[in-house]
């Protein structure tokens, strides 16, 4: 009877062992995905946040997006991804040519914009055509076209860049600001070249100061502008303060009441930002948007000024692509000629 009890209490304790064992294994058990997420954790590459940048790939110009796509990706270590926003029929061409190059390394997707969002919002000027180009309206709907990302790079696309994109992916947005801008009197060293050819870079450039509509948002005439052509966005609280409702609503106001031109300073798509974002964005390194390198082709930037430039663009008439224009050696040397053959680039001797 002895020998039987001992027996009992050794399988009672093996018995008690192994519940244990069971308990213990149930409860510090990691889950598949923690198990995957640990090893993440060992692969930083594949924990790097995602860096969204938008870009237009517009017909006529869609070398320019090449560029500055190339541009990004040769100066960054980053984990970028790129949405090329293009129209219908444009989308093929610009899919072949990364796909067929030494871009076809980078993340992208292509997405299409439908400028039916736009009847009735735009009043016609002959004076710049291509302002009116409906991808010219892209950044006024990037929420829409851009869902899952809470901060977003746009960059117009006569721009090549030559920091790392992460530094400006880093700005920092204030409190309630939907979105980081350049002002336009924000680095002393570009202000002669906005006086030596005629540049606006106040309001008064931009708006209707005749039109009560424009008297009554009680801005100063005289108020330093902001370039809408490099945004760091805050798509919460774009979403949130409705700014693409805001952008349509004086799009339609203007319409009706043309309360700014294309003759003006700065095109269709500056002027209701102005309107909408004044007095609530952020700023943006100056750095980080060096302008108005289209605006004259006699006008120069010193090379070593441009050298120092985290991010060079090319907004006016003046095209690097096109003749004449300046500083194209800046540009060409991130261009990647068009495997179609389609886009071609104009120079003297061509």
């Amino acid at each position: 009877m002895a020998l039987l009890k001992k027996v009992n209490q050794i399988l009672l304790l093996l018995l008690v062992l192994t519940v244990c064992a069971i308990l213990y294994s149930k409860i510090h058990q990691v889950p598949l995905a923690l198990r995957n997420e640990t090893v993440d954790l060992e692969n930083p590459e594949e924990m790097e946040e995602e860096i969204p940048v938008v870009i237009c790939a517009a017909a006529g110009r869609m070398g320019a997006a090449v560029a500055a796509i190339s541009s990004i990706y040769s100066n960054t270590e980053a984990n970028v991804l790129f949405y090329i926003i293009g129209l219908k029929t444009t989308i093929p061409h610009i899919r072949k040519w990364i796909e067929n190059s030494k871009l076809k390394e980078i993340n992208f997707k292509v997405v299409e914009f439908n400028p039916m969002v736009l009847k009735g919002k735009i009043r016609q000027d002959a004076s710049r055509p291509e302002l009116l180009q409906p991808l010219n309206f892209v950044r006024f709907y990037l929420p829409l076209l851009i869902q899952k990302h809470e901060k977003v790079i746009y960059l117009d696309d006569d721009v090549i860049v030559q920091g790392d994109i992460q530094e400006l992916y880093d700005t920092k947005l204030a409190p309630g600001h939907a979105a980081a801008f350049s002002d336009d009197c924000d680095l002393p060293s570009t202000h002669e070249m906005v006086r030596s050819v005629g540049m606006q870079n106040t309001y008064m450039g931009f708006l209707d100061y005749r039109k009560q509509a424009i008297r009554d948002l009680g801005i100063s005439p005289s108020t330093c502008s902001f370039n809408p052509g490099v945004i760091v966005g805050n798509m919460t609280e774009w979403k949130r303060q409705r700014i693409t409702q805001q952008l349509e609503k004086w799009m339609q106001r203007n319409v009706e009441e043309n309360l700014y031109s294309s003759t003006l300073g700065g095109g269709m798509a500056t002027s209701p930002m102005l309107i909408v974002f004044h007095g609530k964005y952020s700023s943006i390194n100056p750095m980080w948007h060096i302008r108005h390198l289209g605006w004259s082709p006699d006008a120069r930037y010193s090379e070593q000024f441009l050298q120092e430039a985290k991010l060079l663009h090319w907004n006016g008439r003046y095209k690097p692509w096109d003749y004449p224009s300046v500083h194209t050696d800046l540009w060409e040397n991130w261009f990647i000629p068009d495997p179609s053959g389609k886009f071609k680039l104009t120079r003297p001797d061509s």
